[in-house]
């Protein structure tokens, strides 16, 4: 009996001819599809070659796209780092043993996660204005990024705590009968190999905030969508100039994930590679008790 057997029903030549014949249906409606979508934009000569000759000139690309593109890194930059950091504080106090602090913090990261991003945004970007937060020309990126804050650092939160949880236990239990503080514990013990196994989910929620700073359109912030529109608008090519976003969008997420995967695979690397040492300064020995540390090895 084969391995994959035993999880499920091994199809049988039936079976097997009839996925086949499945598979080459959704390709064939797919194709359908695309060719459709493509004739009528074709029929409205959205695809000539004048309507994509204004990509390759260098005056439209500093004019439009080059400042929406440094609006969207700006915004996606500042949301993701303020995003982690908060994230990981409302994650680690969701996890505190005074029940107040637990419950407070329960109930902020709940409030932040029902509440739609673009609602958000909207309502921040009034009451910056009303209030005069922030000043004219950066009330718009101080909408954006606060939203985009809040939101993504209460996934975050979610996924520190969950993170925190998943490891074992009697790692905690043993740097506390050394006579580690706490918050020892959690910074030098129980944080760093959390982090590890979060980076995948830590990895899709950048993806988020970079794709969910174009919503910053619906309150006039300058970012690679809005400038592609107005490029579309301005040069009557609204089907070429948002096919060149998707690209430069797609292009940036892309980016991110690699150089995320990568920073990943060093850190696991890292720590197969070497082997944790604490320092005799950070652990203090219950009274009546040595504590014998472990030496690093000289191989």
């Amino acid at each position: 009996m084969s391995a994959a057997s035993v999880l499920y029903d091994a199809p049988g030549p039936r079976a097997r001819m009839r996925y086949r014949v499945y598979s080459v249906i959704t390709v064939i409606i797919a194709v359908a599809v695309l060719w459709f979508v493509y004739k009528g934009f074709a029929d409205k000569d959205q695809f000539t070659a004048e309507k994509w000759k204004p990509f390759t000139e260098p005056d439209i690309w500093n004019t439009y796209l080059l400042k929406g593109l440094r609006g969207t890194l700006e915004a996606a930059f500042l949301s993701i780092v303020l995003a982690m950091v908060f994230g990981m504080i409302f994650g680690v106090l969701r996890l505190s043993d005074h029940r107040v602090v637990r419950w407070v913090a329960g109930f902020v990261v709940e409030i932040a996660r029902a509440i739609p991003v673009l609602v958000l945004m909207i309502f921040l970007y009034y009451l910056f204005g009303q209030q005069q937060i922030f000043p004219s020309e950066q009330l718009a990126l101080g909408a954006v990024v606060t939203a985009l804050t809040i939101y993504n650092a209460s996934v975050i939160a979610e996924i520190v705590r969950s993170g925190i949880r998943a490891l074992p236990k009697g790692q905690a239990e043993a740097a506390v009968a050394l006579g580690m503080r706490k918050t020892q514990v959690m910074v030098s013990i129980l944080l760093p190999q959390a982090i590890t196994a979060m980076l995948p989910a830590l990895i899709s929620q950048m993806v988020v905030a970079l794709k969910d700073s174009a919503l910053g359109y619906q309150i006039t912030y300058l970012e690679v969508v809005r400038s592609g529109t107005q490029l579309g608008a301005a040069e009557r090519n609204p089907i070429p100039s948002l096919i060149v976003i998707a690209a430069i969008m797609i292009t940036l997420n892309y980016l991110l994930t690699v150089v995320a995967t990568r920073v990943e695979k060093w850190l696991r690397t890292r720590k197969r590679g070497s082997r944790a040492v604490v320092s005799a300064g950070t652990v203090t020995a219950p009274p009546g008790m040595d504590v014998v540390l472990p030496t690093q090895s000289t191989k």
